[in-house]
């Protein structure tokens, strides 16, 4: 995207302030160590994490998800399970997994709702409509695919872009929890309502959610995860009024990145 189209896309969605007085060198911090970064606003409480069902309690696809992703210690592992898992029947209708795409070394993961027709055929995530609406949106604050990582919640596209079945969210979720804890990402945004009721296990909806930096606990993971839920392209497509908030938690998303780039 060129400097005039960013800036274009900047004024459609109402921006009316600069995120700095001057312009950030970000090649400058690139080759510098990123450990003691703080964030730049403390996240609020984390929510409290679902406690896994007790023992046969749980659906058997359930179980045995949460097992086979626990024994993965490696993405390519985890992505090798998710091709071999038979547990879950969106697996048998989708044409391709749809494991992730960009750079899990960036320390920046989103995490989207699920695969649509575009990314069922390519195989990887934000490929149709909305993920080029979402590649402008990061365009316009500085990032690209690979300063990131994209994945989703639902690995493969259920028929027809019907919403997944409370069993399908519950049965993918050990192996998303299981890739944001080996990823380890040091910011993490997600992106729509299901996204965010599954990774937080908050009942809130998106719009009360979004535009604050959470505390999300992953198992695995040390420490909380900075989390930011942000609306989810699709719904700015179809929304065009919610664009100003969208471009508000961008630059609350810019400036947090800056801010640790500041701190390191």
């Amino acid at each position: 995207m060129d400097a005039l189209t960013a800036l274009r896309l900047q004024i459609e969605w109402g921006a009316d302030e600069a995120l700095d007085e001057a312009p950030v060198d970000r090649f400058a911090h690139a080759d510098r160590p990123r450990q003691g970064h703080a964030p730049a606003r403390a996240p609020a409480a984390p929510p409290s994490r679902p406690m896994p069902p007790p023992s046969g309690s749980a659906p058997g696809p359930v179980l045995r998800a949460q097992e086979v992703a626990a024994a993965a210690r490696t993405l390519e592992e985890l992505r090798a399970v998710l091709a071999g898992f038979d547990g879950c029947p969106l697996a048998a209708t989708a044409t391709n997994l749809v494991f992730a795409d960009g750079n899990p070394n960036a320390g920046l993961m989103l995490v989207g709702e699920g695969p649509g027709a575009e990314e069922d055929r390519v195989g990887k995530p934000f490929v149709g409509p909305s993920g080029q609406l979402l590649d402008r949106m990061l365009a316009s604050i500085g990032l690209d695919r690979t300063r990131l990582l994209i994945t989703n919640l639902i690995p493969w596209r259920p028929p027809g872009n019907r919403n997944p079945t409370d069993n399908e969210v519950l049965t993918c979720l050990p192996f998303l929890l299981r890739h944001i804890a080996l990823v380890g990402p040091r910011r993490l945004v997600l992106l729509g309502g299901l996204a965010t009721r599954a990774v937080t296990a908050s009942t809130v909806g998106i719009r009360r959610m979004r535009g604050r930096w959470i505390a999300v606990t992953i198992p695995g993971l040390p420490a909380p995860v900075p989390t930011l839920p942000m609306l989810h392209p699709a719904y700015l497509l179809r929304t065009a009024g919610a664009k100003r908030e969208a471009w508000a938690d961008l630059i609350l998303l810019r400036r947090s990145l800056n801010a640790e780039m500041s701190d390191l």
